[in-house]
């Protein structure tokens, strides 16, 4: 199982075929085999070895593509870099795995020299955007002209493929290690469990640094399907691309599903050609999805459960369940079924199954499962106990299979899909100096499906408003996981040992609610 394997096979089988496209740039698959084993060569050059990382920074485009299977065809390792980060969490993930080659566009280009000035291991920045080379830079498109096509390396199976940086618990992101394995029968599965014709044609509009836009891109590739790239989620440009591509798939979180719906301009564009919409990332809210159905009624729809550390997928609801039955509603508010390649329990806090519909932690194994964190043993061993990846959502089984996703056990907000850490954000406002004591928890949103919200005890004296601690907290950590909302309160709810009670804070905001996720 090696993630290049696309590749040969588009080559062998469909060179004239159409492999990608984005804007006006269109590749063959024999192009764009070319233009990779030019990649992988001008890497080499550069001095990379077997498994090291490569980093990108960047908007959407083939070049991301290129990234992809190039690093991997010269025997390196992507390090994806989550462009919504602040530049001290981009120098922290290309530092903590030792990246020191890294490709930008022209959009986070500007980003380079603040990066430069925090990252130790950074060393080369190759340009892969158009116009004049930025100075201290490479031109990525010379260094491909110059360099010869090169042998795939020929790295597979349990070789590290993906270094996917993720919240941390503690304040610190995690680099979560995926080998060629684990995204490659992730990939097989999720076409197993979501049978698609073979001859659609995807969208990719999910962000490539994310596990979902990545797998996505790997489904299409491996499908030898075209694969549409549009550089970031603008309604519009879904709309265009659907409509003149005759685009059949596209995969998309929540909060892009309703801001698709809430266009005005919406009923203009012919979208008749999609045929499957997978969604996921964080949960649905059923009057959404109900709309989306009703405004898309020629679309089967399927939902995803996963998490970075799993590939991500372990748990499908496919589009039988999504139609008109006795069973619909109840479906609906499931997670899904486990994927072929899944193993999911639920389990108690001593790790023993509980009994059907009681509410436990969901831990699942197989070939999916993550190898652990980028050197972080600890917080390995205690995600991955004999093999079963805990992940830390609270969630019960019914008697028919099917996984539900009640509540959160882990420290843990997903806002418009992106995953939050309370602790990244605690640490973050813990550097005001009139901050006594501060908790963030989630709570319910109608636009994100939840809200990061501070609640913070001010020491004796001091003042301190809600803007200032959103724009303190927007120097040191991604706007996302910045709190949209604050409160001032004179003590926090603690027990007598003096251990916080978030649960006593969240409970107003989910009082009434049959989940404690959103």
């Amino acid at each position: 199982m090696y993630l290049t394997q696309p590749v040969h096979k588009g080559l062998r089988e469909r060179p004239e075929a159409l492999a990608a496209v984005c804007g006006e740039e269109r590749l063959t698959r024999a192009q764009f085999a070319d233009r990779i084993a030019r990649f992988a060569g001008a890497l080499q050059r550069l001095g990379l070895g077997p498994g090291d990382r490569v980093g990108m920074m960047s908007l959407n485009s083939l070049r991301f593509v290129e990234f992809f299977y190039g690093t991997w065809w010269a025997g390196g390792v992507i390090n994806p870099v989550n462009i919504r980060w602040s530049p001290k969490e981009v120098a922290y993930s290309l530092d903590d795995c030792d990246t020191r080659i890294l490709i930008v566009d022209a959009t986070f280009a500007p980003m380079v020299a603040a990066l430069r000035g925090l990252s130790t291991s950074l060393k080369t920045v190759l340009y892969a955007g158009r116009g004049a080379v930025p100075e201290g830079m490479l031109s990525l498109q010379a260094l491909m002209d110059e360099a010869a096509p090169v042998a795939d390396a020929g790295r597979g199976r349990d070789d590290l493929a993906a270094v996917m940086y993720t919240g941390g618990t503690t304040g610190m992101p995690k680099g979560v290690m995926l080998s060629h394995t684990n995204l490659f029968v992730n990939a097989l599965s999720n076409m197993a469990a979501v049978p698609r014709a073979p001859g659609n044609i995807g969208l990719v509009a999910a962000p490539m640094f994310h596990v979902a836009g990545c797998g996505l891109t790997l489904i299409l590739m491996m499908r030898l399907v075209p694969a549409i790239v549009v550089p970031m989620f603008d309604e519009l440009a879904i709309f265009n691309a659907v409509q003149t591509h005759g685009v059949n798939e596209m995969f998309l979180v929540p909060t892009m599903i309703q801001r698709l719906l809430d266009h005005p301009r919406f009923a203009e564009f012919n979208l008749r050609s999609m045929r499957n919409l997978l969604y996921g990332a964080a949960p649905i809210d059923a009057a959404l999805l109900e709309r989306a159905m009703q405004a898309l009624p020629g679309v089967d729809f399927s939902q995803a459960y996963g998490m970075t550390e799993l590939s991500p997928t372990i748990a499908v609801l496919g589009p039988a369940e999504h139609r008109p039955g006795p069973n619909q509603a109840r479906w609906l508010r499931a997670a899904g079924r486990p994927v072929p390649i899944a193993e999911v329990r639920i389990v108690d806090p001593e790790g023993n199954d509980c009994p059907l519909g009681t509410v436990g932690e969901i831990v699942a194994r197989g070939p999916m499962v993550m190898q652990g964190y980028w050197n972080k043993p600890k917080e390995t061993a205690a995600a991955l106990k004999n093999g079963w990846m805990h992940t830390g959502d609270g969630g019960r089984m019914d008697e028919d299979g099917y996984l539900y996703v009640v509540d959160r056990i882990k420290d843990m907000i997903v806002t418009g899909g992106e995953n939050v850490y309370s602790a990244e954000v605690e640490n973050a406002i813990a550097q005001l100096p009139p901050v006594a004591m501060s908790a963030v928890i989630g709570v319910p949103d109608e636009r994100w499906g939840e809200r990061v919200h501070a609640v913070i005890v001010l020491r004796p004296g001091s003042a301190l408003d809600e803007a200032a601690v959103i724009n303190h907290c927007k120097t040191l950590i991604a706007g996302y996981k910045c709190p949209r909302s604050v409160e001032f309160r004179d003590a926090l709810p603690l027990t007598a040992a003096g251990k916080l009670q978030k649960f006593a804070l969240r409970e107003p905001y989910w009082a009434g609610k049959a989940r404690r996720v959103n």
